[in-house]
């Protein structure tokens, strides 16, 4: 049970956790180099992008001149200037999208290669669905939210430098233009009032948007969750397909889908309201922009105080500005999924973190591994719990020597905890472990096998050329699977065409190429007759006669097979480890 006295140390926002834990530390990696000259190349970008859109604002006012003053020759200087910001524009804009995608994609590179890693260690990926904590879907996290949160990340980074460089280089250019207007009924000037008008509106507008935008982080977040839970109970029904469709659940299957994609629904259907309010308040606001300036400036240019020119330019640099300080309102929708998504990812990668945390540190609430300096596995006062701290199985006291063929008889959810603590990957409990040096293999009931070649499935997880092609036909004849010799090079989704028994075939296979010092097996022959089981421990015993055997089962055929037996008993009353609250229960097994 972890202990959230001794929890990793977060910063106190999340906002700053984002920052401190997904972001800067891209910046300081081992491809920082890289990461660095994009960023500068993108902000060098980014100045020239709002230097283009400045060029333009004053090529709108020498072009209006011209046409209000009728000069062809001024309008024909202006033609051949605009085709210059033409096709500079569009060359910054393809430069600017290429550097951003390598951006995006080197950051993305860089976040899921840590993620990955760190999920993908010491069992953590097994560990963490015992663990506390927002981890759900962890590899719909990794796949799907990254991505959404470095490519939001980045645009909404952009677009921010470009609204504040806008800002800077905007507001005197608007507070020149307008010039001065007098307070209706007296004679007090106001200079640049179009400055504080641009503010107002962009003020009013931006306090709306938030107001109406604040539904949709949550709306977005429990779509994104509801859609993984979608996806989740779909994939699971394909992976079990041959169970299902022996049992006639189809019909079970499709009202569990049903009822998904019914949260689904209702899920988007929130985020739709959510995503209305919001989109109607942006075009209204978005519709009034261009026309505001040009009504709010209009009598200074039929009194003549103002040029066309001058008009025109103070009505595009109104637009600019308000643009720039609309940021918010603009771009609610985008911070609201590339926050959701964000947290997502910082919530996977927290609680990696404190089960890393909790895993190493010793307490009395947790088991302690020693791996090496004996040649026998030592369980020294074990004491088993589930996740919620409840006791099944306590004070075990057992050796098993070198060479050994040992049967262990109990519970599955004792004998298979047992296992799992042995191998590391279940740690709720006290007392001590201590694993023998050597390499051990652990055989589960339903052996892992990649959807590639047979090859790469019979050598995993080590690589298909660790291995010649005649050890690896001897490791298949020896273990009853010969006639899959042949399609050594084939490629397909073996735990499917493949019956249950030849899978388990190709895990003793798989150990005869790789000849463990020590062999775990959780009820790895399960599958097969009494005379097919015979055969394989026969052969075990043959090929590996100095390898140890620790055997996880309950069939009686099985007590035959091995030199001796430890039961293991349940504990009749409710007990807890210390500092465990009771609360709902993770069977260990």
């Amino acid at each position: 049970m972890p202990d959230t006295t001794h929890s990793v140390k977060r910063a106190p926002g999340s906002l700053a956790r984002l920052w401190s834990t997904l972001t800067l530390p891209y910046w300081y990696s081992e491809r920082k180099w890289r990461a660095r000259g994009l960023t500068l190349g993108l902000l060098l970008l980014t100045f020239a992008q709002v230097g283009l859109s400045v060029w333009s604002n004053y090529w709108n006012r020498t072009l209006f001149d011209a046409l209000e003053a009728r000069s062809v020759r001024g309008v024909v200087i202006q033609a051949g200037v605009f085709g210059l910001i033409f096709l500079s524009s569009i060359a910054v804009t393809a430069a600017h999208l290429m550097v951003k995608r390598a951006l995006h994609l080197d950051w993305r590179r860089w976040l899921t290669e840590l993620l990955l890693g760190r999920w993908m260690a010491d069992g953590r990926h097994y560990r963490l669905r015992f663990a506390e904590g927002s981890h759900d879907n962890p590899d719909q996290r990794i796949a799907e939210d990254i991505r959404i949160a470095t490519d939001g990340a980045l645009g909404l980074a952009h677009t921010l430098f470009y609204s504040l460089l806008s800002l800077a280089l905007f507001v005197p250019i608007l507070w020149t233009a307008s010039g001065s207007v007098a307070v209706p009924g007296t004679h007090v000037q106001v200079p640049g009032y179009m400055v504080p008008l641009a503010f107002l509106y962009a003020g009013i507008g931006t306090g709306l948007g938030w107001l109406l935008g604040r539904p949709l982080s949550r709306a977005t977040n429990a779509l994104q969750g509801a859609e993984a839970d979608f996806r989740f109970g779909l994939a699971r029904a394909r992976e079990h397909s041959e169970a299902i469709a022996l049992v006639r659940g189809e019909g079970n299957e499709r009202r569990s889908a049903t009822e998904r994609f019914r949260r689904v629904v209702r899920d988007f259907d929130r985020q739709s309201l959510a995503f209305m309010g919001l989109i109607s308040f942006t075009t209204g606001y978005g519709g009034l922009l261009p026309v505001f300036p040009l009504l709010v400036a209009a009598p200074q240019f039929i009194a003549g105080a103002m040029t066309l020119g001058v008009l025109m330019q103070v009505a595009h640099a109104f637009q600019q500005l308000t643009s720039a300080l609309s940021w918010p309102v603009d771009n609610a929708a985008g911070i609201a999924v590339c926050r959701a998504s964000a947290e997502r990812v910082l919530s996977l990668y927290e609680d990696i973190e404190q089960l890393a945390a909790d895993v190493s540190r010793a307490d009395a609430s947790r088991i302690t591994r020693v791996v090496g300096g004996v040649d026998r596995l030592v369980l020294k006062d074990l004491t088993l719990a589930d996740a919620s701290g409840r006791i099944v199985l306590e004070h075990l006291d057992a050796e098993v020597r070198r060479g050994e063929r040992v049967l262990v008889w109990g519970e599955s959810a004792l004998t298979n905890g047992l296992l799992k603590a042995i191998a590391g990957l279940w740690s709720w409990g006290s007392g001590c472990i201590v694993v023998p040096d050597g390499y051990a293999l652990f055989i589960a009931q339903r052996p892992y096998l990649p959807e590639d070649t047979l090859r790469a499935a019979l050598c995993y997880p080590d690589m298909p050329d660790s291995f010649t092609d005649a050890a690896i036909v001897r490791a298949l004849d020896a273990a009853g699977a010969g006639g899959l010799a042949l399609r050594l090079d084939e490629r397909a989704n073996w735990e499917e065409i493949l019956a249950a028994h030849t899978q388990q075939q190709l895990a003793f296979a798989r150990a005869l190429l790789v000849r463990p010092e020590w062999i775990f097996m959780q009820e790895a022959t399960d599958s097969f007759d009494a005379d097919g089981e015979r055969a394989i421990f026969a052969m075990l015993r043959r090929e590996l006669p100095n390898t140890t055997l620790v055997t996880i089962g309950l069939r009686a055929e099985l007590e035959a097979l091995h030199e001796r037996k430890i039961v293991l008993a349940r504990v009749p009353e409710t007990k807890y480890l210390p500092a465990a609250p009771a609360r709902a229960a993770v069977s260990v097994g």
